[in-house]
């Protein structure tokens, strides 16, 4: 069965606990901003800085379209190869003998889904996990449907949906419907897929005009859309008494999974999908030589100068469900107190991290032990930096390879740009283009939690390689002295660097400023509580300053003692 992300695992560096990883990220080499304060973190909310800096403006949009090509990893095909493991979540109520929406090796309940991206579009069976940890395809189809019309359209143009709901069908049997039922007959015939209808009425649409923006391709005629409308008439409301009625898709939408109403289920989807369908593909002008209306939802990328979270996270969750979930019990496949323990960093602790070492656009980003390759991926998305990871198992080393291509796949569905990655299967101490890399990166990312200190040790020679302002991000501290401790979940940079001593004059950690910040309970996968991670800056010009003033320290103290044996 495939999990669901809440419970994945994420790799850390080269060793951890049964549930992390052996994947490490990166760090941007950018200023610490100095007392940086973070909130608690979960695995669905990202972890916020207080002060957070600003982020550069960036291009998000791409020209190429949306239709995923072969190898694609579609929800209708990861639930139809774990059929035995899915149960029946709706119903007909209308006819208690109707078993189109039972589990069926090939005539199965399913909606598709129309994504962002021309041409871009999956289809979701409409199935239950057994287990309750496990993928839900209708939650999953919920949650992007609700992130693209949030993140994609205008208020207005959201305005036609309906009203999005604060929580998704997770926690249904809080989900209170304000809708009654239609006054008779609302509920639809026994049907299993969502096709169009020929009828052509057109009522309960013809009090969107506004729609008039977008409209449907000609694989989809205005005639059979108006239809799925019209079918839904029964429920419409009033929102004001001034105002003509209109139907709250969204809601009625939740009210169908609440109530496990399969027939309306359908019915709506058939409604919304018509919808995204006519901001996608808008109708040609009368004018032959008019411009070809574009896609609604390419305009609106276009606007963006920063990748939205919301989005960041459903092609994240969307991506690993399908290339990670169907696998992850051969993450556990490793040495005991090695450090080659398979741990995770969730995405928004890896946010975070992003926004804490300045990550952006232009940079490089270095995951020594990257694991299945979630935090390159997800650096290389929100910031669109040059992210590299390389990995020593070979099963994790695998996951990762079918991952990437699965995550560009779903970026160009989404219509979103990410930075170049790559992946390496190999040892990080042994890699010739780690060692390459090393001397041009900005961040480097090592999860050591529970790394041996010969390994440790062995990554602070290599660290030596860095440039001038690189940051190395660990989770065990490997440089320094005089770091500060993370208090109250506040970040502190020492304020003036210790001066050296004979004793530790020569020590490499020296040559780095190091900085604790915290991090909270969820945002690794191995334990539910939280921690420290440090950000390590090479920073030689501070060590040779410090260097200079022992040596002047300790030439004055030898004149002293000169003086005092005469």
């Amino acid at each position: 069965m495939v999990p669901q992300p809440r419970t994945r695992p994420f790799s850390v560096a080269s060793s951890f606990t049964p549930s992390s990883s052996s994947r490490q990220t990166s760090v941007a080499p950018s200023p610490l901003a100095n007392e940086l304060m973070s909130s608690p973190s979960t695995r669905a909310t990202s972890v916020v800085s207080a002060a957070a800096p600003s982020i550069p403006a960036r291009e998000c949009w791409i020209d190429a379209d949306g239709k995923p090509g072969a190898g694609f990893l579609s929800s209708e095909s990861i639930v139809r190869d774990l059929m035995k493991g899915y149960k029946a979540y709706f119903a007909n109520p209308e006819d208690t003998e109707d078993r189109s929406f039972d589990p069926h090796p090939t005539h199965y309940p399913y909606a598709t889904l129309e994504y962002p991206n021309t041409g871009a579009s999956e289809r979701f069976i409409l199935l239950a996990p057994k287990d309750k940890d496990h993928y839900n395809p209708i939650m999953c189809l919920e949650s992007s449907l609700h992130t693209i019309i949030e993140h994609y359209l205008t208020p207005a143009q959201r305005s036609l949906f309906g009203t999005l709901p604060v929580k998704d069908l997770a926690d249904e049997e809080s989900y209170e419907s304000d809708y009654s039922a239609p006054a008779s007959n609302a509920s639809s015939p026994p049907s299993s897929v969502p096709s169009p209808p020929s009828d052509s009425s057109s009522s309960s649409f013809s009090s969107r005009s506004c729609v008039s923006s977008a409209s449907s391709d000609s694989s989809f005629s205005a005639i059979s859309s108006f239809s799925c409308f019209s079918v839904l008439s029964s429920y419409a409301q009033r929102r004001t008494p001034s105002s003509p009625p209109t139907v709250d898709y969204l809601r009625l939408l939740q009210r169908a999974i609440h109530k496990h109403d399969g027939p309306l289920f359908l019915k709506v989807m058939c409604a919304i999908t018509a919808l995204l369908h006519l901001f996608k593909y808008p109708p040609l002008p009368p004018d032959l030589f008019d411009p070809t209306p574009p896609n609604e939802f390419r305009v609106a990328v276009k606007s963006w100068t920063s990748m939205p979270s919301a989005v960041v996270q459903r092609i994240i969750d969307e991506t690993y469900q399908r290339a990670v979930g169907p696998h992850v019990h051969k993450l556990t496949r490793y040495e005991a107190f090695s450090s080659e323990v398979y741990g995770e960093l969730m995405p928004p602790f890896v946010s975070d991290i992003v926004r804490a070492t300045h990550l952006r656009e232009g940079m490089l980003f270095l995951d020594l032990g990257a694991g299945v390759g979630n935090v390159v991926l997800q650096a290389a998305l929100e910031t669109g930096c040059r992210a590299y990871g390389v990995e020593i198992m070979p099963e994790p080393a695998k996951i990762a390879r079918s991952q990437v291509e699965e995550f560009k796949t779903r970026c160009r569905m989404w219509g979103v740009r990410m930075g170049e990655v790559e992946l390496e299967e190999g040892d990080m101490l042994k890699s010739e283009k780690v060692d390459r890399l090393v001397k041009e990166a900005d961040v480097v990312l090592v999860n050591n939690k529970v790394f041996l200190e010969p390994l440790n040790e062995a990554l602070r020679q290599k660290f030596l390689d860095l440039k001038e302002g690189a940051i190395v991000v660990s989770l065990k501290c490997l440089m320094g002295s005089g770091r500060t401790t993370a208090r109250h979940g506040i970040a502190r940079e020492r304020s003036a660097s210790p001066a050296l001593k004979e004793r530790n004059m020569d020590d490499i950690g020296e040559i780095f400023t190091v900085t604790a910040r915290p991090y909270y309970p969820g945002s690794v996968s191995w334990g539910g509580a939280g921690g420290e991670y440090f950000l390590q800056r090479m920073n030689r010009e501070d060590y040779a300053r410090r260097r200079q003033q022992l040596e002047k320290a300790r030439g004055g103290g030898m004149m002293r003692s000169t003086r005092s044996r005469r």
